[in-house]
């Protein structure tokens, strides 16, 4: 981030954040603090002789600032924008009035040994279950923290489809889901028991039949929340292993990696996506009725294989001509 998108992102949490100055602690020292804990998961026994402040001043404006990012984070969200019916993107121009894809993620938490039954994954790890749903252009539209890492994803989605302020899925669109999820309306998931992840594409293989066209062309798509959670984990160290806070805070602090993320994108071009390679608006869709439940439908089911049919007919006549 350079030094003109910094004195953005303060003026920001000023304006809509509610976040103040003091007489011995200015807002850009108080946002430095709190991006450096974040970017480097620095304690703060360690982080207050960077900055030469009491370790109750760090932990006292490191709270300001999560407090001050819940306040404005409907400014860092990203507005929904379907892909467009003359889209020319290889990977999304199939999937008209796609609004981005959805997932889960493990992030490791540190929970009261009471609460571990609940929150140990399969792998065997301590951590909390977060539903990050993202556009096209890998920008956060919506996540959920919080759940116990041994929640089913359906269950998540589930849930944030009920909520007041939970996900948003207007009629008429939808996102790209994986084999995990109902392929209901408003969730578009893959063929069960063919071929769907992308190192099955590998060495040449084609694909024989439309349900394996269609699993390669969605795998290709649905990868994009794939690469948001691995960006996102890589530029936040404090994501990568278990912070000493509690558990509302650390949730707070997942929410709050993710709203920086979208703004470094909005404003920059990206460096940490080139390094990532290395080692791997319509502003009416919110007034339409949502999607309240996810379940499967025989009009979902046969709209799908309508989709199917037409892109392997497509795919099959170019590569025939």
């Amino acid at each position: 981030m350079d030094r003109q998108s910094f004195h953005k992102l303060c003026q920001i949490l000023v304006t809509r954040g509610q976040l103040r100055p003091t007489r011995n602690v200015s807002v850009e020292e108080m946002i430095a603090m709190f991006l450096h804990i974040l970017a480097h998961h620095i304690k703060n026994r360690t982080i207050k002789y960077n900055f030469s402040r009491s370790g109750r001043t760090i932990s006292k404006y490191f709270h300001e600032y999560l407090k001050a990012m819940i306040r404005c984070q409907k400014d860092f969200w990203k507005t929904l924008e379907p892909i467009l019916e003359n889209s020319t993107d290889p990977k999304w121009k199939w999937f008209k009035n796609c609004l981005g894809a959805l997932d889960g993620t493990y992030i490791k938490v540190h929970v009261p040994e009471l609460d571990k039954p609940r929150y140990r994954t399969r792998k065997n790890e301590i951590a909390t279950n977060v539903l990050g749903v993202c556009s096209p252009d890998m920008q956060f539209i919506y996540v959920l923290p919080g759940w116990e890492g041994s929640t089913h994803d359906g269950r998540i989605l589930r849930d944030a489809v009920t909520r007041r302020n939970g996900l948003k899925v207007p009629n008429g669109y939808y996102y790209l889901v994986d084999g995990g999820y109902t392929n209901g309306k408003g969730f578009l998931a893959p063929f069960r028991g063919q071929r769907y992840h992308l190192n099955d594409w590998r060495d040449g293989y084609q694909p024989t039949t439309p349900a394996e066209l269609f699993n390669m062309k969605h795998s290709s798509a649905r990868n994009v929340i794939e690469r948001c959670f691995g960006l996102l984990k890589m530029r936040w160290a404090i994501l990568r292993s278990p912070s000493f806070y509690d558990i509302t805070t650390q949730c707070r602090i997942i929410s709050a990696c993710c709203m920086p993320h979208n703004f470094i994108r909005e404003i920059l071009v990206d460096p940490m996506e080139d390094n990532m390679n290395t080692q791997l608006q319509d502003g009416n869709l919110e007034a339409n009725d949502c999607i309240t439940v996810v379940e499967s439908s025989d009009e979902w089911t046969t709209w799908r294989q309508n989709l199917v049919l037409e892109m392997f007919n497509t795919w099959r006549a170019a590569r025939e001509s």
